[in-house]
């Protein structure tokens, strides 16, 4: 049974299907894209599962410019609410749950004292470039395979956002920010900051593209 078939059928069990090469495909420009194998994407969807994280799993899409989302899910329940999750990689959104689960939720008890309500993200997928860079490089986020986070909501009702309390929260805030971040630079690739440049002056970033970056 074809890979995309058999995961189709439940969302959280890896389907059959008979192992693929890896796959290389090109951009215009002749940089190399990797995706997953089959069996790496059986193996994550597996993961999921074992974590009771609720998904999707979606069809394949490529929308030219080399822009596509395959081998993607759509988060539905990771344990805390999360806004504008739309296609990631696996890899990425099991990586996204963990740290959402093992990082996130213990440190708003223990720097903030109150739980995680709600994580605000700018979203996932995006065709384009590199925002602040004149590389001309493709952005992971074009690959389905990056996401932005932009703020906290707490039980107690404050809003921990990285525009902001970055720099200028209070102590427990910037603590807490700090905190996440720290913890992301174990689980993804790439992590941006506003100590990045100004295009992250709002936002973390974070990547399952090549690295390790932490910044």
């Amino acid at each position: 049974m074809p890979l995309i078939a058999a995961l189709t059928l439940s969302a959280c069990i890896g389907g059959g299907g008979s192992d693929r090469k890896r796959v290389a495909q090109k951009k215009p420009n002749g940089q190399k894209l990797v995706y997953a194998s089959d069996s790496a994407t059986r193996q994550c969807l597996a993961d999921l599962g074992a974590a009771r994280v609720k998904y999707n799993f979606l069809p394949e899409r490529e929308f030219g410019g080399g822009c596509s989302a395959l081998r993607s899910v759509q988060l539905l329940d990771i344990g805390i609410p999360v806004t504008n999750l739309g296609a990631m990689q696996c890899p990425l959104a099991r990586n996204f749950a963990a740290w959402t689960r093992f990082a996130v939720a213990p440190a708003g008890r223990r720097i903030l004292g109150s739980e995680v309500l709600k994580i605000e993200t700018m979203g996932t997928y995006s065709c384009r470039n590199i925002v602040g860079s004149s590389s001309g490089k493709l952005s992971q986020h074009a690959l389905s395979n990056a996401v932005d986070v932009s703020a906290f909501i707490l039980a107690d009702g404050r809003r921990v956002a990285v525009k902001g309390g970055w720099k200028d929260g209070t102590q427990s805030e910037r603590n807490f920010l700090r905190t996440v971040h720290t913890s992301a630079c174990k689980r993804f690739g790439i992590v941006l900051s506003p100590d990045y440049n100004s295009a992250h002056h709002d936002h973390f970033h974070f990547d399952m593209g090549k690295g390790p970056f932490c910044r």
